[in-house]
């Protein structure tokens, strides 16, 4: 062990970080283990949950902090090509989920969901320690464990990732007033894990060996793993199967749990031949895109009452089929073409017009309050991609341009990913305060603006990052110049705002304003959304190479690429800030009923991010 007086910045940051974490590990067990039904006014199912999600967190993000720098590295892939890679990578943990939420739903329930995805979770992570003899991804065979580790950890986020908040939400009747405070301890919990497991995984595949880091997440996914089946009794039967008669039917031989566990493993197959052909996965997602919000929209146009109680004649349904039709055969155009021309952009937009005329027609014909709530749920999916597209830079470009140009005074890179969730530790409650000391003068922008303001607050990152970069860089002894560290912080401290500004806002909307029987499909679009961010981010990174073709990143192409980002997401932003008063009228928050929120996701508030949407709390109406 390294004697202390030689400790540099990097050794103190990752000794705090396990003494924290140490900390809340020893809180955390003495507060379960009480003999109270309660902890601080929440059930200890609460805390269960807060413990599984932060080392399945810390897992996660101790893997993604040093994937790219991993695939560069050890397996020597161009710059181009790791951030493909990690692009279909990540893009994949947020649509897993769709099946993964349908499951659940329909079959499993959310605890046997979460328990299946940890296990899978577990193996991943540790199937990622396999290194291999280092001679890169073109000669050693060792390789193809490392697609198997990355399939591994993809569907067992999908089993995870979406159905543990679910279970959150359960713990507590719809009206009870403690939901808000416990999203923001389970948002703490996530971050905590996700700022450790950077720390103390980054630490210690960067200094000691990939393997190291690697087999420090599966550790911690492993913690995740017992916590969360030790933990069952807390919950209180909350996240059990729908029918738990059905999950004995015998299918082919097999009981349909087996059964259904074996359809995972099934997915870890695919998705381990699909990783490896990662413009595959962007085509994927946009094919997948397609029939997901046109089957969203099928729902919300022909399935969803109108406010009268009646359902659509479906008399503009051959219009809206159309269009989905029109917009499937462009899709499949260009990936014959591999890429988009005149005529796809003909079919693109006459598509669009086709079933955009149909909302329209449905619309006039009679009003229909959770319609609109399901097109304003689309309005907030679609910002997905872009915010995420520029957000998820920051395992992928920026963390390459941070390794190789910016001064981070002895520093390990993938440390500065830990940047990120502490913010939100630390800004989360004093966002929570704003929102409720806007909301209390009437001056609370409501839920798209702040989708917006996030927005252009990504849009400012980059653009004080190049800022920085052009105007106060030195020369190092190799006379390359570097930035001052001082503008990473700054740049992940805008992004941090942003972020707090959407993502937490923007899931709490989904939540409020899905009907009972859209509320996990619609939680899948808005993750399916983030994926298609998370691939955009991947392809972006292959444009800052030498010539834009994927090569080695360079200084003044990622400048050049990161300026164009910001201000375009700047003037979305400020566009979407422009029309969100009409995305307001169609939430239609005025007639909102408690009965109306999704019975699994509960009414999930936002986090710390927000205490409620728009400041406004919905009065409850008896049901009669």
């Amino acid at each position: 062990m390294k004697d202390m007086a030689l400790w540099n910045e990097g050794d103190w940051i990752v000794a705090i970080a396990a003494v924290i974490l140490t900390a809340f590990l020893v809180i955390g067990a003495l507060a379960i283990t009480r003999p109270k039904e309660e902890v601080m006014g929440h059930p200890k199912g609460l805390y269960v949950l807060f413990f599984a999600e932060m080392w399945e967190r810390f897992s996660y993000y101790g893997m993604r902090a040093l994937l790219v720098l991993y695939l560069v590295k050890h397996w020597l892939y161009s710059d181009g090509g790791a951030s493909l890679i990690y692009g279909a990578y990540t893009s994949l943990v947020y649509i897993t989920p769709v099946l993964g939420g349908w499951l659940a739903d329909r079959y499993l329930g959310q605890r046997k969901a979460v328990a299946f995805g940890a296990v899978l979770l577990t193996m991943g992570h540790f199937f990622m320690a396999f290194e291999g003899d280092g001679s890169g991804y073109a000669n050693d065979p060792t390789l193809n464990i490392f697609w198997l580790a990355l399939a591994l950890i993809i569907v067992g986020s999908g089993f995870l990732k979406a159905n543990i908040s679910v279970i959150v939400g359960q713990l507590y009747p719809r009206t009870d007033m403690r939901r808000d405070s416990a999203y923001t301890i389970f948002y703490i919990g996530i971050n905590l894990g996700a700022a450790a497991g950077t720390i103390i995984a980054g630490y210690l595949g960067e200094t000691l060996g990939w393997a190291y880091g690697f087999g420090a997440a599966g550790i911690g996914m492993l913690l995740g793993l017992v916590v969360f089946v030790l933990g069952k009794p807390l919950l209180k039967g909350q996240g059990e199967p729908p029918v738990p008669a059905k999950l004995k039917e015998k299918v082919a031989g097999l009981n349909l749990e087996w059964l259904l566990y074996l359809v995972g493993f099934v997915g870890v197959a695919i998705i381990w031949m699909l990783i490896q052909f990662q413009e595959a996965v962007g085509w994927l997602l946009l094919v997948s895109g397609i029939l997901l919000l046109g089957y969203v929209l099928q729902q919300a146009l022909y399935k969803i009452a109108d406010n009268s109680g009646k359902v659509s004649d479906g008399s503009t349904s051959g219009v809206f089929y159309g269009g989905v039709g029109i917009l499937l055969a462009t899709a499949a155009w260009m990936i014959i073409q591999q890429g988009a021309d005149t005529i796809a952009a003909i079919g693109g937009v006459l598509g669009l017009v086709l079933v955009v005329a149909a909302c329209v027609m449905e619309t006039g014909k009679s009003a229909s309050d959770a319609r609109d709530r399901v097109f304003a749920m689309i309005f907030i999916i679609l910002l997905m991609p872009l915010f995420w597209g520029l957000f998820e830079q920051a395992g992928g470009s920026v963390n390459l341009f941070t390794d190789r140009y910016v001064d981070r005074q002895g520093v390990p890179t993938s440390l500065f990913q830990s940047i990120n969730p502490i913010y939100i530790i630390l800004l989360g409650p004093v966002f929570a305060g704003l929102w409720q000391f806007l909301a209390k003068r009437g001056w609370e922008p409501n839920t798209y603006a702040k989708m917006g303001l996030g927005i252009i607050q990504m849009g400012l990152a980059f653009i004080v990052l190049v800022w920085g970069a052009n105007n106060f860089s030195s020369a190092n002894e190799a006379g390359t110049l570097m930035l001052p560290v001082l503008f990473i912080f700054l740049f992940y401290l805008l992004s941090t705002t942003g972020e707090l500004c959407l993502s937490p806002v923007g899931l709490s909307a989904i939540n409020r304003l899905s009907v009972r029987h859209m509320a996990s499909l619609m939680m899948a679009a808005f993750f399916f959304g983030t994926a298609g961010g998370n691939y955009v981010a991947g392809f972006m990174g292959t444009l800052m190479g030498e010539g834009g073709h994927g090569g080695e990143i360079t200084r003044e192409g990622a400048l050049e690429v990161y300026w164009s980002m910001g201000l375009v997401a700047a003037g979305i932003g400020l566009g979407v800030v422009l029309v969100s008063p009409l995305v307001r009228k169609l939430m239609h928050l005025d007639t909102l009923r408690d009965d109306d929120v999704g019975d699994d996701l509960l009414g999930q508030s936002e986090g710390p991010g927000e205490a409620q949407g728009a400041g406004i709390h919905p009065e409850t109406r008896p049901q009669g």
